[in-house]
């Protein structure tokens, strides 16, 4: 698993287009990528889970994991670990 693999995901599922290129481990998600909604966080968590044979329960999520893109690549780095 890799940060850009994360990337690719959050990138795809927003629809961010050229903007995923951009992004790296500091760069700030929840709050400051508009297409980063409610509804939009489930749709990156079914996501994610598809991508890496992982599964996130609900009491798992807070804000500090969508803080930033490396926030949410540690995240899935400690699920595939688990």
């Amino acid at each position: 698993m890799s940060l850009d693999e994360v990337r690719s995901v959050v990138g795809t599922v927003l629809q961010l287009g050229a903007r995923t290129r951009q992004m790296n481990a500091d760069t700030p998600l929840l709050g400051a990528v508009p297409e980063l909604d409610s509804m939009a966080v489930v749709n990156v968590i079914t996501a994610l889970e598809e991508r890496f044979g992982i599964s996130i329960a609900d009491d798992e999520i807070e804000g500090a994991t969508f803080e930033t893109l490396g926030s949410l690549a540690r995240f899935v780095e400690q699920k595939l670990a688990a």
